[in-house]
């Protein structure tokens, strides 16, 4: 199966670690919207055999969609909103942060904004949890999101492109 560079995937993972990420969305996302909080993780396409950029609490790293193949994931396909020249911007945005730090600061200033429902922000631009690593790559399409990127979850990029599982 081929992919375009630039699309990228939602996941919903098991564990303790998705879970938790689960239930903190549940807090932002409630009635009609609840039904995205069903996803947990994102990373970017990079390559049309399916290779992928993601932040992990290792860090972010390149992969390969195939590693999904035991869980529920969706494709989200850009289709005509992000065109070739877009498309290598995002994946040239992800692929320099590979071997960068997990956003341990970033994941705890979301949690403490869930929580108290207030805007905590600390960022560092090269130290970013999975969907604000997307987030900020698909920027460099014509995306336009109602909240910061910075503080995106994977339920977040799932409302904006309406993908329900």
């Amino acid at each position: 199966m081929d992919f375009l560079p630039g699309d990228f995937i939602l996941t919903h993972r098991s564990g303790p670690i998705p879970r938790l990420i689960r239930a903190g969305q549940r807090l932002r996302f409630r009635g009609p919207d609840r039904t995205y909080a069903h996803w947990s993780h994102s990373a970017l396409i990079v390559d049309a055999q399916g290779a992928i950029v993601e932040a992990e609490a290792s860090g972010v790293r390149r992969d390969h969609l195939s590693r999904y193949k035991d869980s529920e994931y969706h494709v989200v396909h850009l289709g005509d909103t992000a065109n070739e020249r877009d498309r290598r911007q995002a994946v040239a945005f992800a692929e320099r942060l590979v071997g960068q730090a997990f956003g341990f600061g970033e994941m705890a200033a979301i949690s403490v904004s869930l929580l108290s429902s207030r805007r905590l922000a600390f960022t560092r631009k090269s130290h970013l949890i999975c969907s604000v690593l997307v987030a900020r790559a698909l920027e460099r399409t014509d995306a336009v999101f109602e909240l910061d990127p910075s503080a995106m979850l994977p339920a977040d990029l799932a409302k904006h492109y309406g993908v329900k599982p």
